[in-house]
């Protein structure tokens, strides 16, 4: 079993910076891809950014130039720097991981429970 915990989420203001964390933590696994969804109130989860194992990164057009995305491979742990933050930025942000574990070290997928982010003045 592996968990994925979420930290550094909070209240900003427009234009403000956050970055948030994903910690991995279990017995006998290995990261092939993590990511970063987000959900707003009303809407749909979405993705936001994903990176490899081999630092290979993708974004969602909304968040490209301003989010960055980045993984300690050595620490099991990813972070997401968020800059020039606005309102429409404000959801509840999930990280996800494809790891493989556990029996025969199958891939298996983990989400944590996720960190609230809100951008208001």
């Amino acid at each position: 079993q592996v968990q994925l915990v979420e930290s550094g989420g909070g209240l900003v203001q427009p234009g403000g910076s956050l970055r948030l964390s994903c910690a991995a933590s279990g017995s006998a696994f290995i990261i092939n891809v993590m990511d970063w969804y987000r959900q707003a109130p009303g809407e749909q989860r979405e993705l936001v950014a994903g990176i490899t194992n081999a630092g290979r990164t993708n974004y969602a057009d909304s968040v490209k130039g301003r989010f960055t995305i980045s993984i300690d491979n050595a620490k099991n742990t990813m972070y997401l720097q968020m800059n020039s933050l606005n309102t429409e930025d404000t959801a509840v942000y999930y990280c996800h991981g494809q790891i493989r574990t556990g029996w025969g070290m199958r891939e298996y997928s983990y989400w944590g429970q996720g960190t609230q982010v809100t951008v208001s003045s």
